[in-house]
């Protein structure tokens, strides 16, 4: 056994987290370090019991729980071996339509390509590119913010400049809020399905996440009243529009519910509005309920493109929005002055609200496919969302599904990526955007179509 698990020891000493259920995440941290890589073998369950001091069946749980979530493959006579990231092993013959990532469609408007070639054209001409390749202050340049405050405030209607940052991408955001609001070991409030990148986040923190059920209108209200008296957490994180995975979007009552049990125990809230802006009408944001506790997250990759890597946070006031920059200062330096440079003139000359309406108008068209091809599936596909999230019939295991999907040339994701309770339901994610064309598009999901309605092959379970 080359590799070495003693560092597992001291993490399931001081975990409060059951080590049936911790196991499967310290597998997933080393190969997402890269500690473990596809294929490492690991230890036999006796061998792990005895060098982690935990009995036969916990270790069993364990692995079968990893075997679960797609972490690890047993063979019999050969012993039991690290699957790695299968969502990012290229498809068969490296084409196909990769639909794990969630990004928006590309509208096919030649008109909308021209004006963005031609209006970056003229901004990088007339450039100061001395100053856009200095070094900058942190979070933007005052008319960044400015204009920064004027997109947020479609969400958030008392969003001043001087609340506003600017960082490249909303997870480098998240990454500054966990470790400015919860130390190593202390807690913080998630859905029990949610972004799997913050997961990632809080297992590079070593912030705990406490998973709150939910409901098709989002966590439980009880869930987190129940979680501030008991476990004293240091914040709520949520997804409450077109929630990624499951596109559910959290009614007004809900997040009017959230906010006063927020207010009531001074919890501070990290709302993630990423695809905020993809609906026409949306209940009023959390910042809205609770200003004085709401960092507000939002951005331009969900609804412009995942390259153009400009977000937004609005903070409860001047002095916290200080405070974020610093920690964000420490992860990532400062945005890009050129991305800047771009985002802030798309947003003032309105190549934003444009871009924003073509995609709206695109994720219309592929949730129509979607519609069409999987009828009589218990879909959930909104059609603001370039997302949808399936349900699946019993006899298939998400990860049986994803894997065979993925020989037929279509990539999903298992819902064990989004689960932070360690049960996720029998589900997948399906993207209908990204480079994906409405041909390829309308290909996959016929193909999704067919393998659920005859589900005889060699990797069926049923």
């Amino acid at each position: 056994m080359s590799k070495s698990f003693a560092h597992w020891v001291k993490k399931i000493e001081t975990s409060e987290q059951p080590a049936y259920l911790l196991l499967p995440e310290l597998i997933a941290q080393d190969v997402r370090s890269g500690r473990l890589v596809a294929r490492d073998r690991l230890p036999t369950l006796r061998d792990l019991a005895s060098l982690l001091s935990l009995n036969y069946t916990t270790v069993a749980r364990a692995y079968s729980e990893a075997r679960k979530r797609g972490l690890i493959d047993t063979h019999a006579g050969l012993g039991t071996f690290v699957r790695g990231m299968s969502a990012t092993q290229p498809l068969r013959g490296g084409s196909g339509a990769e639909m794990t990532m969630n990004m928006p469609p590309e509208p096919q408007d030649p008109a909308l390509m021209a004006h963005l070639q031609d209006s970056a054209a003229r901004l990088l001409a007339r450039a100061d590119w001395w100053g856009l390749l200095r070094y900058q202050d942190f979070g933007g340049t005052h008319l960044d913010r400015d204009v920064g405050a004027q997109w947020l405030r479609a969400r958030v209607a008392d969003c001043k400049a001087e609340q506003v940052l600017l960082s490249p991408g909303i997870h480098s955001v998240l990454t500054a809020l966990f470790s400015l609001l919860a130390r190593p070991g202390e807690l913080v409030c998630v859905e029990s399905l949610t972004y799997p990148g913050v997961k990632a986040i809080a297992a590079q923190l070593g912030v705990q996440m406490h998973a709150l059920p939910m409901d098709d209108e989002g966590p439980l209200v009880d869930a987190f009243e129940h979680a501030c008296k008991s476990l004293h957490p240091k914040a709520l994180y949520c997804n409450p529009t077109l929630l990624n995975p499951t596109t559910v979007t959290m009614s007004r009552a809900r997040r009017e519910a959230l906010a006063d049990v927020a207010l009531r125990f001074a919890v501070p809230i990290i709302e993630d509005d990423a695809y905020g802006m993809l609906p026409q009408h949306t209940p009023t944001s959390l910042a809205n309920l609770a200003p004085e506790l709401t960092y507000h997250v939002s951005g331009l990759s969900k609804c412009f493109g995942a390259g153009l890597r400009s977000a937004y946070v609005r903070a409860p006031s001047e002095r916290q929005a200080q405070r974020l920059a610093g920690a964000m200062r420490a992860t990532t330096v400062m945005a890009s002055p050129v991305t800047n440079a771009l985002a802030t003139a798309w947003v003032q000359d309105g190549t934003a609200l444009a871009m924003l309406q073509a995609v709206r108008e695109e994720c219309a068209v592929r949730q129509r496919m979607a519609a069409t091809h999987l009828q009589g599936h218990p879909i959930l596909a909104p059609q603001d969302a370039f997302h949808l999230w399936l349900p699946l019939s019993p006899g298939w295991s998400p990860v049986e599904f994803a894997s065979y999907l993925r020989t037929r040339g279509v990539g999903v994701v298992a819902s064990a990526a989004f689960s932070t309770d360690g049960d996720p339901p029998d589900a997948v994610r399906v993207c209908l955007g990204g480079p994906v064309s409405r041909d390829e598009c309308d290909l996959a999901l016929r193909l999704i179509a067919d393998t659920l309605n005859h589900p005889v092959h060699p990797h069926s379970t049923v």
